[in-house]
C-alpha cells in the first residue's frame, strides 16, 4: 500500500458542543495519509490512476463550509468515510486538531484510522 499524505491543511469549520463555538468556525488543522495504489500511476505518469491531493483538499474545504460537528471524533469519522467513499483508496488515516482553544496547549485534536470494507 503506498500513501499519499497532506499534512497541516489549515481551514475553518464549525466544531463545538460550547455555543461559541457552534455559532462561528473556528482554524482547525487536518492531516492525512491516503493508501491507494500508485503503481499504476508511476508507471504511466497519469493523474487519472492516482487520488489528485488537490481535489481532496477542495472537497474537504467544501464539506466543512456546509457541517456542524459537536466532536473531532464525529468530524474526523464523516471525513474519513467521505474520503473512502468519493476517492479511490483503500484506507485513510486522520489527524484533526484544534488550534490554540486551551491556554498554554498548542493543539487538541484527534487521530484516527479506516479502511475500506470489502
Amino acid at each position: 500500500m503506498d500513501i499519499i499524505f497532506i499534512e497541516e491543511l489549515r481551514t475553518e469549520a464549525r466544531v463545538g458542543v460550547h455555543p461559541r463555538e457552534q455559532a462561528l468556525p473556528q482554524p482547525i488543522e487536518i492531516s492525512l495519509e491516503i493508501g491507494v495504489n500508485t503503481t499504476s500511476a508511476g508507471t504511466r505518469d497519469d493523474l487519472g490512476d492516482t487520488v489528485d491531493y488537490a481535489s481532496v483538499v477542495a472537497r474537504l474545504r467544501e464539506e466543512l463550509t456546509r457541517c456542524h460537528f459537536r466532536l473531532l471524533e464525529t468530524l474526523a469519522e464523516h471525513l474519513a468515510q467521505l474520503l473512502l467513499r468519493e476517492f479511490a483508496c483503500q484506507r485513510v488515516k486522520i489527524s484533526v486538531a484544534k488550534i490554540g482553544i486551551l491556554a498554554g496547549v498548542r493543539r487538541v485534536g484527534v487521530k484516527i484510522e479506516r479502511q475500506r470494507s470489502i
